[in-house]
């Protein structure tokens, strides 16, 4: 039997290999990202999200922790914090499954088939069970804006620009903060 750090690194070549995209964070193979695109025939089809990878040391013994970077309107998935609520991730895991089967069956099978009945997002959950017309067009709506290829992006760019310029207010000081401290 090999060892887990050689199946980590197997699995990751083996995802690299394929369809995906893989970014490594620092080179490392324990924490990346990967490219990931919506079912075809799904309410999610033409969009495209980045979806972070975190291996633990004792991976494949112990699941990876999941979450969308980009935002995603699911009742299984936190809007805000692309936290995934998929049992075969959290509860069920086996060393029998691989990072290629998390990408073309777990989160494809998520996508296509949510449970409204175990919601992280409550919200669409609720709007899947009262009003299945407005929460597909919430779906769609939100694919446009975050997860098109050039909009995730966009989207990324804007977020650091608001973090910079969130810095820059603070150490801002206008010429009445100047005269006031001078006067001290």
């Amino acid at each position: 039997m090999s060892s887990p750090s050689k199946r980590r690194d197997m699995d990751v070549m083996k995802l690299m290999m394929s369809d995906y995209k893989v970014d490594t964070i620092n080179d490392s193979m324990n924490d990346f990202f990967v490219e990931f695109k919506g079912p075809t025939n799904s309410l999610y089809s033409g969009g495209t999200w980045k979806v972070r990878v975190e291996l633990p040391d004792a991976y494949p013994y112990k699941s990876p922790s999941l979450c969308f970077v980009n935002r995603i309107y699911h009742p299984n998935i936190d809007e805000l914090s692309g936290s995934i609520c998929l049992d075969v991730i959290k509860q069920t895991w086996s060393p029998m499954f691989d990072l290629v089967n998390i990408f073309e069956v777990f989160l494809p099978q998520l996508l296509l088939y949510p449970n409204p009945s175990d919601p992280l997002n409550g919200e669409a959950a609720s709007m899947m069970m009262k009003d299945h017309n407005v929460y597909e067009q919430t779906v769609k709506e939100h694919c446009m804006k975050y997860a098109k290829a050039d909009n995730s992006e966009k989207q990324e760019e804007e977020e650091e620009d608001d973090d910079a310029s969130e810095s820059d207010d603070e150490n801002y000081k206008s010429s009445q903060d100047e005269m006031e401290i001078e006067d001290i």
